[in-house]
Formats: C-alpha cells, structure tokens, sequence
C-alpha cells in the first residue's frame, strides 16, 4: 500500500491559517492552472499576461516551464510578489521517462516487470525534480481495446487487472512514499473516467457503456492508482452517462470521493470546463459553475473558474464554501510537496548534471526497451544473428533519430536517441552492415503534413520511391541476412492521431513484399505505437520483432536482442486484429448464448462471413528464441472456502538451447454467476528467468479476494460455484482443471 493521503478531517493548521488570510478572489486564483508558452523577449519565465495573474494571487499552478533558474523565478514572483506569498504548483506531461525517454507506456507494459516500470517511473521523477517540475500528469490507465485510438500507446493496453498493477507500480516510481523528498513528485491519475472507450476509436469521442462494464473492466485501474496513494485526478474529455467527466457529480463526488475515499485534488484535462460547451451543457460561466459543484478543484488553462466564478457567488450559483474546499486541496497538496515552508526545493542548480541523462539511466532505458520487445514471429531460426554477417539494414525507420522516442515524449530530445544503425554497429562491430533507406514511411504529403506537427517525423525523399527500392536490393544483394525497420512514425498515434486504417503503409508493404522474395533471410523490426492488422506480413517467410518506439536507447536495445545479448521476452498486452472490422477484440469477451464452436462458417452462430473470429495474436501472447513447455497443472484443493486460500502452480520447463525469461499467467472462469462472465480472465502472473534444460515450479495463492466482481447492484461480491483455470504462455490457452468456490 502507498501512503495515505490526509483524510479530510486532519486539517492542517498552515494550511487553514493562510485560508483564513484569503479573499474570494485569492482562493479561486489557486484554482487556476496556466501555461506561459513562448514566454517573452525579455527571457522572462513566463509571458506579461500570466506574470500580472501570478503577482495578483490569481495563478495556484503552471506547467510549461522548466529548469532550476526559470522555476525560481516563476516562484520568486509568486512568493515576493503576490499578497499572501503562496508558491505555485509546476506540473509537465512525463510520461514514459523525461529526458531520459522510455519505451511508450504500451510498450512498458508489454514487459509485464512491475519492478522495472516502477524504476522507470522512480528515474523520470528524479530527472524531472532536478529540472524543477513537482507534478506529473501521468500515469494515463485508461483501458482501451480499440487500437485505431492514438492514445492506446499511452496506456498500458486491455486489461483491468494487469493495468491495475501498472498503475501501481507507476505512483509508486513517482511518488515513493513521500512526497517531501525533493526528487519525488505528484503523480496525476487519468483520464477519470472511460476515455479509452471513445466510440469508433476517434479521439474525444462519446463514450457510453453500462455500470458493470465501467466498474468490472474499466475502472479498476484508476482505483487501484488512488488506492497507492496518488495525489492527483485528471477529467478526462468524454462524457459519462450523457455528461462530460469535468462536470459529472456521480464520478467526481460521488464515486471518486465518497465510494474510494479520494482525499487529493482533482484538474482538468487541457481546457476541457470551456469544451463543455460545445458538449451542449451552458456557457462559459454554467459550465465553470457545473464542475466545481461536481467537484473538480482546478482548470486547466481554459480560465473559466477565474473569470466567472466569483459572479457565480455574488448570483447564489456557487457557494463560497465550494471554492473554498477546492482550494483547501490544492494547499493541502503544496503543504505535502514542503513547499509552503520551502518554495525553493526544487530549484537545485547542481541536480541537473547530477541527476538528468545519467550513464545509469541510460543503462536502464536500454534494459527497459529489450524487455518490452515482443518476438511475434521466428522463421527458420534467422534470429538472434551472427555478430559476423554480411547485414543490409533497410527501411525508413533504421537510421532515423526523429521516430525513436515515442508519442507524447515533450520533454525529450530527438537528436540524443540511438538509431539503430548506430546501435548494430556499436553491439556487432565485426558485422558488416550496410544501410538503404528503401521507402518513405509514407509517400502521401498531405499525410505527412497531419503527421509532421511536432516536426519531422515523416520526411519523404527526394528521390522516387522506384529509386529507394533499388538502392535497397541492391544492398540487399550482397548480404547474408536483411533487416527491415519498417513501422510507424511517432505521431503516427498518440493524441489526436486516431487511424481507421492500421496496417503497415503501402510504401513500406511493397518494400516488405520485395525484400521476402530476394531468398535471403529477412528479419522485420516493427516499430508502432499500437497493435497493427499485419496478416499479410505474418504470412511472410520472415522473423518479426515487435519494438513499439523503444525510447532514447532505442538503437542499442534492438541490436542487444537482434544480436541475442539478450532473449526477447515481452507480451502483448492488447490484442491483434486480423483487421479493423474486427474491432473491438479483446480476450476477455462474454461468450454470447449463440457460441461459434470453431473457425468453421456454421450458420446462426456468432462469426463472419468475411473473417476469422479468433485474433491474429492474442493477449500475453510472445515468443522466445528457446522454447518452453508447461506440464503439470494443478490445484492444492478443490475447494475454497470463502476465509481460505488454494494454490494453482505449474512446472515451466525451458526445453531450447538459449537462457530465457517467460511470462506465467494464471486464467480463471467463473462458469456460472448472476452476470455474464467473461470468457477468461487474468488473475496473476510471473516473470521467470529459467536458464537452458532448467524447470521451475511456479505458484499462484487463490482467495475469495480474487473472485470478487461487481453485480448488478454494484456491489462487491463473491458468488459460490465452479470456476474453472489454466496456466500457460498467453490468453490463448485451455482450461486444465477446476475447483469449487464454497460460502
């Protein structure tokens, strides 16, 4: 368990003291979060306009702003200027590691090592604190099982019990238990609530969805992060039961507040009070007055709260004592981070050359991003490849610095990453390895020019794509062995980067497709920011290695395992489509009361005409370059008793010839219950490392704890009978025994 926030009752006597000093207008400045952009020519920290809010008590937060010297300034005019001296809360979006970047959160997640997502997250605290920055808006633990949204890269991927131990780990990285420590930070739990779930996969879309659904599927992950203790609640956009998140009472109140005993504060996404209105709930001030009774404590740059609030009061709209428990939060928050006794602590002049960009950070960038790599396909043992071969490395993405770190990645910095070309020839300095570009990632400049809007991360050659394409079989022909880094562009997902369409861009298909027929070895290193509908390439005499966008150490990771330094070892933690009208897809599905028995066509059954049913690669799925078999399942008892625990194990053999790591999952079916049950789900998992010949006995602790779900009273309950398990390498498993839940 993480630290227990302040319950509401503890008042804190600095805190209650400097509300009794406050006017109106000074509680509604606290909340009220800005960004100062550009700043100005003068090189001022913050822009004229948001210095004169700032001097005038009506600013409780930025974000934008960085380093040392610029955060104390921006307090300096908070403190030395404004009547009560109150310092600023200096928030930023790291999300995957700050300068230091990680692999995206999806390809964290894929790692499934709740240690080593929690060091990511404990090195982007320390590195962001050095630069001054006390408040994360991460982590992102919205479920998605639509990978046509961009933000599914963000998350960490379809489930709710393995996202539910990610969001965990990640407030524990951030916030480690003490928030008066200067190289901790705020961690900011969002989007509260279904974002994820956005209709159609596009971005800032309706979502609706029934409260078993929410409670069962969606938001565990949020209630596990504020059961660890986080400080924070980012609104997301959508609405919820027809009204938007940032003005919705029942998930603000009554849910967050009431039902999980949520003490921190609660902020909007980026002006989501203002967008309100074009959701159809009222103007400018009926929206402002909307979220802060629904209780949302601080706006996001759009500065509803602080131009209209206070006609609110003076109309009986709103009441003063509303605004002042929001305030109270958001001091409660400043009094946690020490900076009502210390504005200063983190403008550290000496951290940053200590602590940002370390050797050691980089070294665990670079076991972070191996350990999130997926082997999704081996053909004929191509892979791992001889430190000694005659390679053609091709593709729009091998030697590119501008697509390695990942969407959502503002505060890292491109031309520090290693591409891969880089990364072979620093790991392999005896191959010989030999670079064509091959394609553009897209030949269509309108295309690029959506893509490009954080610079260029789709540039497309001058020269023709014909004249890519033989450079590369030229190259191609002298080689004993081709790698094809072929893939996404960063912005290619993300935020406001939704895609109906999300295979491989025909550019590089017909790359792909040339380089499978030149009867040479081809290995494909995909780079993707979600799942893709990749069929035809898995049909491919081709190995494939799935790398997300692998971070700053990018280059040097994919060579450690293309090379064999390290044996892959991730798991997909979001389902593959065969294609988009698959879509959703996800492993945890309720069966229907028309079940297809198989793949067969068998008419009034629940199938396509056109399509498999069954994914192209499921949930937990990922391969090895050794082999590992599973035997001897089993049960301590057949009963549990609903104060008792029972012990599912497995023996977990590695029967290949390298050194490997495997992901054990444990499945349960609750074969009859008062709702629907899913199909499978997760309950627990393990990451073995099991060296060649080695076995290893693997064991999961079972109790009524773990069978609980809500009901259609939203309780939470346990319900007697039989549930059926299995224990394999992935959700694509059968069940191998059962065992019965008694009162």
């Amino acid at each position: 368990m993480g630290f227990s926030w302040l319950q509401a009752q503890e008042r804190i006597p600095q805190v209650e003291e400097l509300l009794g000093k406050m006017t109106l207008e000074e509680k509604i400045g606290q909340l009220n979060l800005l960004t100062p952009g550009g700043g100005v020519a003068t090189g001022s920290v913050v822009s004229e306009d948001v210095e004169a809010k700032i001097r005038a008590g009506n600013v409780g937060g930025i974000f934008g702003v960085s380093s040392p010297e610029k955060v104390r300034q921006a307090q300096e005019l908070a403190v030395k200027n404004s009547r009560l001296g109150i310092p600023l809360l200096i928030g930023s979006d790291v999300i995957h590691g700050y300068k230091t970047t990680f692999p995206i959160p999806l390809g964290l997640s894929s790692s499934w090592d709740m240690d080593l997502i929690e060091e990511t997250a404990k090195v982007a605290a320390r590195e962001a604190t050095a630069d001054g920055i006390n408040w994360n808006f991460s982590p992102m633990v919205d479920i998605s099982r639509d990978p046509r949204w961009g933000r599914v890269a963000e998350g960490a991927g379809e489930d709710a019990y393995l996202g539910s131990q990610v969001a965990r780990a990640m407030v524990r990285g951030y916030q480690q238990d003490d928030l008066t420590r200067p190289e901790t930070m705020i961690a900011t739990v969002k989007h509260l609530a279904l974002y994820g779930a956005s209709e159609g996969g596009r971005d800032y879309n309706r979502v609706d969805m029934s409260r078993t659904k929410m409670f069962n599927e969606y938001l565990p992950p949020y209630k596990a992060a504020i059961d660890e203790g986080a400080a924070s609640v980012m609104t997301s956009f959508n609405d919820i039961d027809g009204v938007p998140a940032s003005g919705n009472k029942w998930l603000l109140t009554d849910l967050l507040r009431e039902r999980w005993g949520f003490e921190g504060f609660v902020v909007s996404d980026y002006t989501s009070v203002n967008e309100m209105i074009a959701h159809g709930m009222g103007d400018l001030q009926d929206v402002s007055a909307l979220a802060i009774k629904a209780g949302l404590d601080m706006d996001m740059v759009g500065e509803g709260f602080l131009t209209t609030l206070q006609k609110s009061v003076e109309e009986g709209r709103v009441s003063e004592e509303e605004i002042t428990i929001a305030a109270r939060r958001i001091l409660e928050a400043k009094h946690k981070l020490g900076l009502l006794d210390d504005p200063y602590k983190y403008s550290d002049e000496s951290r940053p050359e200590r602590d940002i960009l370390t050797d050691e950070h980089r070294k665990t960038a670079r076991k972070a991003a191996a350990s999130s790599f997926v082997l999704l396909k081996k053909h004929n043992n191509t892979l791992p490849l001889s430190k000694n071969a005659k390679i053609a490395l091709v593709g729009p993405l091998a030697n590119d610095k501008n697509n390695m770190l990942g969407t959502w990645a503002p505060t890292g910095d491109p031309s520090l990453s290693i591409p891969i070309l880089e990364g072979f020839r620093n790991v392999a300095p005896n191959a010989t390895v030999t670079y064509a570009k091959g394609a553009n990632i897209s030949d269509d400049p309108e295309y690029a020019k959506k893509v490009n809007v954080f610079g260029p991360r789709i540039e497309i050659s001058e020269e023709s794509p014909e004249e890519l394409l033989k450079e590369a079989m030229d190259v191609v022909e002298n080689a004993d062995v081709v790698v094809a880094v072929v893939g996404e562009a960063t912005e290619m997902s993300g935020e406001a980067a939704s895609r109906t369409e999300i295979s491989i861009p025909e550019s590089q298909k017909k790359l792909i497709r040339e380089l499978s027929q030149s009867g040479k070895p081809v290995v494909l290193v995909l780079m993707s920011g979600r799942p893709l509908t990749i069929p035809e390439e898995m049909q491919l005499p081709v190995s494939i290695l799935q790398v997300w966008h692998p971070g700053v150490e990018a280059g040097n990771a994919i060579a450690d395992v293309v090379f064999g330094d390290i044996n892959p070892s991730g798991k997909l933690t979001a389902t593959w489509p065969h294609n988009v009208g698959q879509i959703p897809i996800y492993y945890g599905m309720r069966t229907t009361g028309r079940p297809a028995a198989s793949e067969e066509f068998e008419k009034f059954k629940s199938n396509y005409l056109d399509s498999p049913i069954a994914p192209l690669l499921p949930f937990g799925y990922g391969l090895s370059y050794t082999n590992f078999e599973y035997s001897d399942v089993k049960v301590s008892d057949n009963t549990l008793n609903s104060n008792g625990e029972i012990i599912v194990s497995a023996t977990v053999a590695n029967t290949g010839e390298y050194d490997g790591e495997e992901v054990v999952q444990l499945y349960i079916h609750d074969k009859v219950r008062s709702i629907t049950p899913p199909m499978k789900e997760l309950k627990g998992f393990q990451k073995i490392n099991l060296k060649a010949g080695e076995s290893q006995t693997v064991e999961f602790n079972i109790s009524v704890e773990d069978l609980k779900f809500y009901n259609g009273n939203l309780e939470y309950v346990f319900e007697p009978g039989e549930f059926e398990f299995f224990v394999a390498g992935s959700s694509d498993g059968e069940f191998q025994g059962t065992f019965n839940l008694e009162e």
